[in-house]
């Protein structure tokens, strides 16, 4: 692995440890040229998936991406950081499970709604507001008033 300070190919494993849930590896190196230490994550990754955007460009499926959107939209929410990580990996894990090295965006997106709804409201409706493209106050409205129950008529 090569030492992100130097650039040193030559880097040392100090320590390593299941993460994730036992998903990932988390592993501390070191690098003996210029004695930096940094954290590197090992995961299985069943196949290369490519995301087919809206507008039909192709491009590769970027785990990171994918984090930093949930990330986003988690922001400042009381939701555990190991929750969002297996949040993350259980996303990461159906869609190599489709059967499909190919998938649309718009599936990724309803995916991740999925999963932010059992999660956490507020940060459904934040993921929601980009994915659907919110324009107005009024469109906010709307999907909240579709997550609300009926109201029941008074007796």
């Amino acid at each position: 692995m090569r030492c992100p300070f130097c650039g040193n190919i030559d880097t040392q494993v100090k320590d390593s440890r299941p993460a994730e849930d036992h998903v990932a590896i988390r592993r501390r190196r070191f690098c003996p040229s210029c004695g930096g230490r940094f954290t590197t994550y090992e995961r299985v990754q069943l196949r290369d998936l490519v995301v087919i955007k809206s507008n039909g460009r192709r491009e590769d499926f970027d785990r990171d991406k994918l984090e930093r959107s949930i990330r986003i939209a988690l922001q400042k929410r009381p939701v555990e950081p190991d929750r969002i990580d297996q949040m993350i990996s259980g996303i990461v894990r159906r869609l190599e499970s489709m059967g499909e090295t190919d998938i649309d965006s718009k599936s990724i997106g309803e995916i991740v709604m999925e999963s932010l709804a059992r999660i956490d409201t507020v940060a459904y409706v934040r993921f929601a507001s980009v994915y659907k493209n919110f324009q107005e106050a009024g469109d906010f409205d709307k999907f909240v008033s579709e997550l609300r129950p009926p109201e029941q008529p008074e007796e």
